[in-house]
């Protein structure tokens, strides 16, 4: 089986507290994709109530069921809502993964004066000014659900500082007295980059360790995932993690895959916050940004250095590659969006080949016009020949600078295909299928229509002509598809 994961959800998705129960709608559907995971947004109450995502962390405990931030559900629906779509997903054979942000605390309850000191927001390590007292929003009672499943309640001790002082009125960066910075996080942006948004939960004290640890082994209880996506990385002790997982895993009685977020371009930055214990999975990030920079530059992208740098090149068992995420669309914050032109190409890439965790995006997948995202037609094809067919040994033939292949040769799973990206016309590769496949007709299912048949040596010359995206299947195969083969020749931009 060729496992591949759905993002179900993305940043713009309307608030209207459906999403849980359109998830459940479409398990089915989902599974006869191909899917066999699927990662769901944040399901706990955020700040802003039912128009949070759910980054603006406010109470883990509340997942849609108390009134609180004006509302009993969050933008996704209910508590109950979001365990059938669990269930259902699960009933189709789709692994769930939960988002889980716990760095942060945003829209606290109430004010408290603390001593703190203001530090250089561009080096955290630098302070500029001496201790003085603020007011800040560091108390979280949840009023709203009145001691129900917890009792513990959040004050400023359990911070390690904030950026906004309600005494001043202003917006800066402040450090509590008696309290530093957590050091085995990013340090290649801003000297030290424990602090990213609003109440930066203090993870070395033990009191709170106590709390994330109870809340984890009770949330994995009530909701049944399979797994966990892992939100800011870098930004987090990694010490933390290595112990916080280890106690979640030792509270389930199944495997528990975890993947998470460490936002660095540089592969070095995440092959060492994997060190050897190898705990999680990564998002492959440097691959997404060299797609990105390759949508940028259609006429100059070297193709045969994509997956340079990349963490599927040097551990493939721990990346899990993507084209896009909800952070990456227009208008947000690490807005890094691969142009439209470039996705069938991508996708290609990451769900074709042997190497890595594919996931896809859900506004590639559906489009989402509030978003400016059109879906990528040529994905559920992809999905189908990843799901039939790509299977078995692959040769590489990233031999030019404007066109690359790869075949897969098959195995008792899959016949096996063979893949050209080309960015120029008149494009043919020579490549090999093996032997088994000798005599055997292949046909264009995506790109520009044609069929060849495989020599003796188990070779053939695949024209991609002006396509972006060819892809070739045994002629069997090909006949057997439910998609319907997409015969164009695709436009740039």
């Amino acid at each position: 089986m060729n496992g591949m994961m759905l993002q179900g959800f993305s940043w713009y998705l309307p608030p209207d507290g459906q999403h849980w129960r359109r998830m459940a709608e479409r398990a089915d559907n989902l599974a006869s994709l191909g899917f066999t995971a699927a990662w769901l947004p944040p399901a706990y109450k955020g700040q802003a109530g039912a128009n949070d995502v759910g980054y603006g962390a406010y109470d883990l405990w509340d997942l849609g069921e108390f009134d609180q931030k004006g509302t009993v559900r969050t933008k996704y629906g209910t508590r109950e809502e979001y365990v059938e779509a669990v269930r259902a997903l699960q009933d189709a054979g789709v692994q769930v993964l939960g988002d889980v942000v716990l760095n942060h605390k945003m829209g606290g309850d109430g004010l408290e004066r603390v001593e703190a000191v203001e530090v250089d927001p561009a080096d955290r390590r630098e302070d500029i000014g001496d201790t003085t007292a603020i007011d800040t929003w560091s108390r979280f009672t949840f009023p709203g659900r009145a001691g129900a499943l917890d009792r513990f309640e959040w004050d400023a001790s359990c911070f390690t500082g904030c950026d906004w002082d309600e005494l001043g009125q202003r917006q800066g960066l402040w450090r509590f007295a008696g309290k530093e910075w957590a050091t085995d996080v990013d340090h290649s942006e801003n000297g030290n980059f424990d602090y990213l948004m609003g109440m930066d939960v203090d993870l070395a004290d033990e009191r709170v360790y106590r709390q994330l640890a109870t809340w984890g082994r009770w949330y994995l209880r009530v909701t049944g995932v399979n797994g966990l996506r892992l939100d800011a990385l870098k930004h987090m002790s990694r010490d933390f993690y290595r112990r916080w997982l280890a106690d979640m895993r030792d509270s389930v009685d199944h495997e528990l895959f975890v993947v998470g977020e460490y936002w660095a371009r540089d592969v070095g930055s995440l092959t060492d916050y994997l060190g050897e214990e190898r705990a999680l999975s990564l998002f492959d990030v440097p691959l997404h940004f060299n797609f990105f920079h390759a949508s940028e530059s259609p006429e100059t992208c070297d193709l045969r250095t994509l997956f340079d740098g990349t963490l599927v090149a040097c551990d493939p068992i721990h990346a899990v590659t993507f084209v896009e995420n909800h952070d990456t669309q227009p208008d947000q914050a690490l807005e890094s969006t691969v142009r439209h032109w470039f996705k069938p190409a991508a996708y290609a890439l990451v769900l074709l080949r042997e190497a890595g965790y594919p996931c896809v995006f859900f506004a590639d997948l559906y489009g989402l016009p509030n978003d400016g995202i059109p879906a990528v037609a040529e994905l559920p094809l992809l999905m189908e020949i990843r799901q039939s067919c790509a299977f078995g040994p692959q040769r590489d033939y990233f031999d030019e600078p404007d066109a690359i292949g790869w075949t897969r040769e098959g195995s008792e799973e899959g016949p096996g295909c063979a893949v050209i990206v080309s960015r120029r016309d008149g494009a043919e590769k020579l490549m090999g299928v093996g032997t088994s496949h000798a005599g055997e007709r292949w046909r264009c299912v995506l790109g520009e229509e044609g069929e060849v048949t495989i020599g003796e040596d188990g070779t053939a010359r695949f024209p991609a002509g002006g396509a972006l995206v060819s892809a070739y299947l045994p002629e069997a195969a090909a006949e057997a598809l439910s998609n319907i083969p997409i015969i164009v020749r695709p436009g740039r931009e």
